[in-house]
């Protein structure tokens, strides 16, 4: 029998505090141990639990771990925040890791493989050229407005005004506003086209992998809301039904509910703010096209949207959406299209 019921590590850059504690919370032993030292010495532990903040290297070094013939819990590092014990240090981190690896009550992260953190990366590179790509247009937009020019929203307008722009020699601008203008638009020209290879990359994903293909039947699913949506979550395992994974990111009504007295307000907007965001947008491609279609999953919404109004007609096929992705992933179903009644 092993008398470690778990181990709480708090990952660092060089050093690692590790704490082991008994089912009873009682604490065995703690000890400090470099990043070269900790996998020999967990490995050579029995198997248990072993809690870590789902954090930097935390992945890779769970999947050692696991190797190893431990059980991994990855748990977020704001949710484990609440066990803290006295002051933060590191041994009070490892120790509230364990804590509520012991509670039993958070759920943990799964531990992901190489080929879903390459999925990954490729989503989350992707994402931070598209923010960079926005700001340095809207940086285009401001040094045009100062000179009294004034372009309209779009990438399509801004490739095809610039250029225009810089030929007129009657606009105004000084030439050390059309050299800036030019280094910036050339910028926004390489962005543009790095952000062409990776949309490349996430639709070769999206063809090459089964659950991709099988969460793109869905409506409001492309390539790139399947790939964010299976990236964030995985396997599915971690939740026991599709309104878990609906409240994980932050779908469903926020709860401030007293003295048996029951108050739903907005959504929560828990979890991540990204994948929300994109199974949202998908939400709104459904509702827009949704007028002319006769299956239920439209008519549903259609009806909403009269009683409740767009934004939370949106929302609350966004939690639909959420619920639906959860099936196929966990259970690995394939989407199937509901008839309205009558039809």
């Amino acid at each position: 029998m092993n008398k470690y019921r778990v181990i709480g590590v708090d990952l660092a850059k060089s050093s690692n505090a590790v704490v082991a504690l008994n089912s009873n919370g009682r604490e065995l032993w703690r000890k400090t141990l470099s990043r070269q030292k900790l996998l020999p010495f967990l490995a050579k532990q029995e198997p248990c639990l072993v809690a870590l903040e789902a954090c930097s290297g935390a992945h890779h070094v769970g999947r050692q771990l696991q190797q190893h013939g431990h059980q991994v819990a990855l748990y977020p590092p704001a949710h484990v925040k609440g066990y803290m014990r006295g002051q933060k240090n590191d041994y009070n981190d490892a120790l509230a890791l364990a804590e509520a690896s012991l509670h039993g009550r958070l759920r943990p992260v799964p531990v992901k493989t190489v080929e879903q953190q390459d999925a990954l990366l490729i989503i989350q590179q992707r994402r931070q050229l598209k923010e960079e790509q926005t700001r340095l247009g809207n940086r285009i937009r401001a040094l045009l407005a100062e000179r009294g020019i004034v372009l309209a929203q779009g990438v399509a307008t801004l490739r095809r005004g610039i250029p225009i722009l810089l030929e007129d020699a009657e606009n105004g601008l000084s030439i050390t506003a059309r050299q800036l203008l030019d280094r910036l638009y050339q910028r926004y020209l390489h962005l543009l086209e790095e952000l062409s290879w990776y949309d490349t990359q996430v639709q070769r994903h999206a063809k090459q992998d089964e659950t991709c293909q099988r969460l793109c039947e869905m409506p409001g699913m492309g390539p790139i809301v399947a790939s964010v949506v299976q990236g964030w979550m995985g396997d599915g395992h971690q939740f026991t039904c599709g309104r878990d994974a609906s409240a994980a990111l932050g779908l469903v009504p926020r709860q401030y509910s007293t003295g048996g007295r029951e108050v739903l307000l907005g959504i929560s907007k828990r979890g991540d703010r990204y994948v929300r965001s994109q199974v949202v947008n998908g939400a709104q491609a459904v509702l827009r096209y949704a007028e002319g279609k006769d299956d239920a999953l439209s008519r549903w919404v259609i009806r909403l949207k009269a009683r409740a109004g767009h934004n939370k007609a949106v929302v609350a096929l966004a939690n639909k959406l959420v619920r639906i992705a959860w099936v196929i992933i966990a259970r690995g179903e394939h989407y199937r299209a509901r008839p309205a009644e009558g039809c």
